[in-house]
């Protein structure tokens, strides 16, 4: 294939992947965050740590649907502009016409490695940290009035009558379990105001009391105060409070293959390594299938001639629905059994098989070569013998 040919196919492509990417990411993201978010964590300022820790994981999960459905627009607008029927003409292999989309394919599966093992990684931590603020409540512009909020396991509970503004409240009681000093304290405050520390936050009590019970005895002592302050770990003005847990999509490289060793031990790690193993490492490898699927259908099942069919549309539904499909059987059977993998593998490898197996015939069926036989042969060399 000329290389300005070559140039042009893939430029062709790779924007129609972007355009596809685009189309696909954006809906899936914000369909999420506003399945995982509330609106109260909208308003403390979730959304933009939440939209960076989703991104690379909805991006390299999308991307080979994308790559497979761009090409599959971009082949069946070739069929219909009778553009395929010219490169035949022009005595260029189906392999050639394929070349420039097998390319780009290959280029987008190493993104899509980097993504799924590097980047998704470092950034779903971040996303973690915004889960576990929404569903403990770390955050006090979160915090509803007339509600109990429980902290560091229990020890402490937090209850307000009512918002002032979104810093302030009115009528805050507080319980709290200190190991150390062997004694539980309650706090009561008339007004309390949050502040937002780097780190943490601290609250600023006025016109309360604090009432302490040791342990070990039934004495309650009861102390007045005008102003008093304490902290709470809650979202600070810089980062997340930090969580004592790991997922293994959090994991880098090197820790996620080594986590195999502690994994395999539990039936249920053990699927769920698997399940995030295959999304690393075989998701990415699918837009080569898909993208030769599409090249496959649509070469052997368009119509190449220039006149538009309805085969084209059927094609480009084909692409998400074999995704789609392969992702809902990621993570329910290799959840349920990390065996499965064999069956997805062979999965993918028969859609490949298949697709490299229809381009082959019709690379045959195309082929400007033939031999001529034996009286053509004859006729083309002594064509005047014949003629007497």
């Amino acid at each position: 294939m000329p290389r300005l040919l070559f140039l042009y196919l893939a430029r062709r492509i790779l924007f129609t992947t972007l355009v596809v990417q685009l189309a696909l990411i954006v809906p899936v993201v914000l369909s999420y965050l506003l399945y995982t978010l509330t609106p109260a964590a909208i308003r403390a300022g979730l959304l933009a740590p939440a939209l960076i820790g989703t991104m690379p994981t909805v991006g390299f999960i999308t991307l080979p649907m994308a790559i497979g459905v761009a090409t599959a627009l971009e082949f069946a607008r070739m069929s219909n502009e009778g553009m395929i029927a010219v490169l035949y003409a022009l005595r260029l292999s189906v392999w050639s016409i394929c070349r420039p989309a097998v390319v780009c394919a290959g280029a987008l599966v190493v993104l899509g490695y980097g993504l799924a093992n590097l980047m998704a990684p470092y950034y779903a931590s971040g996303l973690q940290d915004v889960i576990n603020v929404v569903r403990n409540s770390l955050n006090h512009r979160m915090l509803d009035a007339a509600h109990f909020y429980t902290f560091d396991n229990g020890v402490k509970t937090l209850y307000l009558q009512r918002w002032e503004s979104p810093d302030i409240a009115v009528n805050l009681f507080v319980r709290q379990i200190s190991i150390e000093k062997r004694q539980e304290e309650t706090i009561t405050a008339a007004r309390a105001e949050f502040r937002r520390q780097p780190s943490g936050v601290v609250v600023a009590l006025s016109n309360g009391s604090i009432q302490t019970k040791p342990f070990d005895t039934d004495e309650v002592r009861i102390a007045n105060f005008d102003e008093y302050a304490m902290a709470l770990p809650m979202q600070g003005s810089e980062s997340l409070p930090p969580r004592n847990w790991r997922g293994v999509y959090e994991l880098t490289l090197p820790e996620f293959i080594a986590n195999w060793q502690t994994a395999k031990l539990d039936r249920r790690q053990a699927g769920e390594w698997m399940a995030e193993a295959a999304k690393r490492f075989g998701v990415p490898s699918l837009a080569i299938a898909h993208t030769l699927l599409a090249m496959a259908l649509v070469l052997t099942f368009g119509n190449v001639t220039g006149r538009r069919g309805g085969m084209s549309s059927l094609v480009i539904i084909a692409i998400p629905a074999v995704h789609i499909l392969f992702l809902v059987a990621l993570e329910s059977l290799l959840r349920a059994d990390a065996r499965f993998a064999f069956l997805l593998g062979g999965a993918a490898a028969l859609e490949v098989g298949v697709s490299i197996l229809l381009i082959y015939r019709r690379n045959r069926s195309t082929s400007p070569m033939r031999k001529l036989s034996a009286f053509e042969t004859i006729a083309a060399a002594e064509p005047q013998t014949v003629a007497a």
